[in-house]
């Protein structure tokens, strides 16, 4: 059947039921298509010339605005110089300088970088580097995986598996054996409405305590967590509660994974939440803003001891029997370069910091507005949660987001939870433009 997406503001008809969307209501959208056809700075613009203010970055990854020059200059010069090269066996120059650039930014002792492709592949990259570097160690009895109610860790069977939220979950059968699951850390009661990180939960991280006394901590490989869990609704963590993790970790030999795919590369402020909340994890995974989201790529980085651990045994043989086609491709670490000389040069990071309390009071302006019942902000990351629908999951947000594309701005929904994260260049007309867009429609859809 044929779709015709004039009402999306298309011209030209579409035949829309050859691509099965991610993520996607599918039915929905092809009966109202929401289409855009190119981009630039701060803006989608749709195929009918009406622009669109993109208040998420993509996908949280467009740090640097969309289409920046620089980004697509060296883009279009790798291509005509090098389209691939295969990471099996064989380098290239620039592979190594991004690396090199990688973990320079990263926080001290975090010094080698594994390239993949998204940011699914870093977790489950990681999550086999950690099980690794624990036989490695004499220590094979440790298999199991803790990750965190509500986390997200991507689509890949080792992300569902030590992600907790249950749609990502439940269609997919048992999932790894051995994982487990330390709770969440939102709690309306204590800290709605929160500036930055909340004071109430840090007592949280010592459940980790009771599933070391469940399972004895021989068999815990490692533990993964978002500094800040994004995809589930934009919870921070309480103050005090990353350090306590990171000290039972320590106690106890297990490996402390930050999966910093959405809060790596300026999110915060920092080029890692791990240095905006002062704790050091032993791997971190990331990706999105690695490029700004303008060739898929990822990464974990590594610590000394645990790069160092696989360095063994003959010269010639393979220490980690893991890779992919793509990994280091010539193409995307082409953007990878580019996008951190962007990054330097229009000093992105520290704009972050400057652009944070602006963001934060405009935010927290909504409070009050009809069905709001919690605000959340760190960096230039943000949440409206919103009280849900009676027997409807999801429709409130979901109606906040068709008004605000309506009125040309661009919001993320995961549940009933708003979610922000505009480009780094974003100025302060701009965030006032994303939050009067989202109370106005607030109001009519009350």
């Amino acid at each position: 059947m044929s779709s015709n997406p004039g009402a999306a503001g298309s011209a030209a008809e579409l035949n829309l039921d050859a691509y099965w969307m991610p993520f996607t209501g599918n039915r929905a959208f092809k009966k109202s298509p929401r289409m855009i056809d190119r981009a630039e700075g701060m803006y989608f613009y749709t195929p009918d010339g009406r622009k669109v203010l993109d208040a998420i970055a993509g996908l949280w990854c467009v740090n640097a605005g969309h289409c920046h020059p620089a980004i697509v200059a060296a883009i279009q010069q790798q291509a005509a110089t090098l389209d691939y090269a295969t990471a099996f066996q064989i380098g290239h120059p620039k592979v190594f300088e991004l690396a090199e650039r990688v973990v320079g930014m990263a926080p001290e002792g975090v010094d080698h970088a594994f390239f993949v492709n998204s940011g699914s592949e870093a977790v489950d990259t990681a999550l086999k580097m950690a099980l690794a570097y624990q036989r490695l160690k004499g220590e094979g009895a440790r298999t199991r995986l803790i990750g965190r109610e509500r986390g997200y860790h991507g689509v890949g069977f080792g992300g569902i598996s030590v992600g907790g939220i249950v749609a990502n979950r439940k269609m997919f059968g048992a999932m790894l054996a051995g994982v487990d699951h330390l709770p969440h850390t939102h709690d309306l009661a204590h800290n709605a409405f929160s500036r930055g990180l909340p004071d109430w939960g840090a007592h949280l991280a010592d459940e980790l305590e009771r599933l070391v006394t469940l399972h004895d901590a021989s068999t815990i490989a490692a533990v993964i967590v978002e500094p800040i869990a994004g995809s589930t609704g934009v919870l921070m963590p309480p103050q005090g509660y990353l350090q306590r993790l990171r000290e039972i970790c320590d106690k106890h030999g297990i490996v402390l994974i930050f999966d910093e795919v959405i809060t790596g590369f300026g999110r915060t402020g920092e080029p890692f939440a791990a240095q905006s909340f002062g704790v050091t994890p032993d791997l971190i995974t990331c990706a999105k803003g690695l490029t700004s989201g303008a060739i898929p790529m990822g990464g974990v980085l590594a610590t000394k001891e645990i790069y160092d651990t696989f360095m063994t045994g003959p010269e010639n043989m393979i220490e980690f029997f893991h890779g992919y086609t793509y990994s280091g491709h010539p193409m995307a670490v082409a953007a990878g370069l580019a996008a951190l000389d962007v990054y330097a040069a229009e000093g992105l990071f520290q704009r972050v910091t400057e652009l944070a309390p602006v963001w934060e009071d405009a935010i927290h302006s909504l409070k009050g507005l009809p069905h709001v019942i919690d605000l959340r902000n760190y960096g230039l990351v943000g949440a409206v949660e919103l009280e849900p629908v009676p027997g409807a999951p999801m429709k409130r947000a979901m109606d906040v987001f068709a008004g605000c594309w309506e009125e040309g701005v661009l919001i993320r929904t995961t549940g009933d939870n708003i979610a922000l994260s505009p480009p780094f260049v974003i100025d302060e007309s701009q965030i006032a433009q994303i939050v009067d867009t989202i109370g106005r429609v607030l109001k009519k859809t009350a």
